[in-house]
């Protein structure tokens, strides 16, 4: 079957499925999600009773600003270099200057004035870049969840055992877990849209975490739960799967990525995890401080921490946050969300573009605001989705708790 038609047919197979449930929203968090989503215009075959809001899963937008500021201080230290992905060198935040001055800054405009900013592809570059220029300050600008942060760890290893000196890290790798229960609370607050009754869960998340860490969303949360790849017919076939769960009142957790994302996930990865890192709370964009929702340097690791070093300046000298008020304030929290759409923000389309970003969810590569402005917030899938022979077998199948192969055409 060609993939269009695949898609089609389960996208019939889900209007079947979640006919006379009641309105309901499920959340993705994941920025590769959101985008696989916008590009391929899922939500134009969707029933009008299911809605898809993004949240927290991208981490160039959660990243706060006071993260950003430090490391915009840290870029204007003498001798050092700051290093990240494109994505976080491009991210704007408002702040004051020690002089009083307030502006929008980003690292590429730090850049710009001459400061020692370095885009990488890999935490390893930096690495080969402080062993060729000993007398300089490197500073890895370490963002990402569960996914990216073992790269950072295998960064320390290999910088201690090099006996690598002149290589800073500025902490700001978060966990999923945390975020979600803080978010999506039934104590708390939900998102005031539509009830959220269920979670597509990020599959490369699940690799090193493993399909067993989201139990929580159906144990603790009472939220339907599938874990789900990122082509047209996974995020279709884990929809399938979550309303079915909803239509028999059994929230559950389904692995619908079984050949990718294991019950146990990377124990290798978890063990490096463990070795080098420590929970700690962390800000993040649009939801505060939350407790052991990031990654702190272990003790024995401080001597590679940026904020625990000689880098550091007098409070005096560091530049701080000026957040926005009012109309002209970026909506980018409210997105995280769930709140709002992109398009509920009054900067969207108008002030805030992918040439002139405003906010972090404008900025990178998996915001939600990236993805409604390259792809429009609904679109016709048929002509985005390229007739291709071969689905793979593993994106339309998963493993339910008891292992069983689940079948999306019941």
């Amino acid at each position: 079957m060609e993939k269009r038609e695949q898609v089609n047919r389960l996208a019939e197979i889900l209007a079947k499925t979640s006919q006379d449930l009641p309105d309901f929203a499920v959340m993705e968090v994941c920025g590769t999600h959101t985008h696989a989503i916008a590009r391929y215009g899922l939500s134009a075959l969707l029933p009008p009773n299911i809605k898809l809001v993004s949240g927290p899963g991208c981490p160039v937008c959660v990243t706060a600003d006071e993260t950003l500021a430090r490391a915009l201080t840290l870029a204007r230290q003498p001798a050092t270099c700051v290093c990240s992905f494109g994505d976080m060198l491009r991210v704007p935040v408002r702040v004051r200057y020690p002089d009083g001055q307030i502006g929008l800054d980003s690292l590429l405009r730090e850049r710009g004035l001459g400061r020692d900013v370095r885009l990488v592809v890999s935490s390893l570059d930096v690495l080969r870049l402080a062993q060729a220029e000993p007398d300089r300050q490197f500073v890895w600008f370490a963002v990402g969840f569960e996914t990216t942060a073992p790269a950072t760890a295998v960064l320390l290893q290999q910088a201690r055992a090099a006996g690598v000196h002149n290589l800073k890290v500025l902490c700001a790798h978060k966990t999923m877990p945390a975020a979600l229960l803080a978010l999506l609370d039934p104590t708390g607050r939900r998102p005031a849209r539509q009830p959220i009754r269920g979670l597509l869960c990020p599959g490369h998340v699940a690799v090193i975490t493993g399909a067993d860490a989201f139990r929580f969303v159906p144990e603790q949360l009472g939220l339907a739960a599938a874990i789900s790849g990122f082509e047209p017919e996974d995020i279709l076939a884990a929809l399938i799967e979550l309303s079915r769960q909803l239509r028999r009142g059994q929230p559950g957790l389904r692995n619908m990525y079984p050949a990718v994302a294991r019950p146990e996930g990377n124990l290798a990865a978890q063990a490096l995890l463990r070795q080098i890192f420590q929970p700690c709370p962390a800000v993040w964009r649009g939801l505060g401080e939350i407790p052991g929702s990031g990654l702190a340097l272990k003790p024995e690791w401080r001597d590679f921490d940026a904020l625990d070093s000689s880098l550091t300046p007098d409070p005096a000298a560091a530049v701080r946050p000026a957040p926005e008020n009012g109309k002209t304030a970026c909506h980018c929290g409210q997105v995280l969300r769930g709140d709002e759409s992109p398009a509920d923000c009054p900067l969207f389309l108008r002030v805030c573009t992918e040439a002139n970003p405003r906010g972090p969810c404008m900025v990178s590569s998996e915001g939600a605001c990236a993805a409604a402005s390259r792809y429009g917030t609904g679109g016709a899938a048929a002509v985005r989705i390229k007739d291709s022979k071969g689905v793979r077998p593993d994106s339309l199948s998963g493993h339910n708790e008891s292992g069983k192969e689940p079948d999306v055409h019941e």
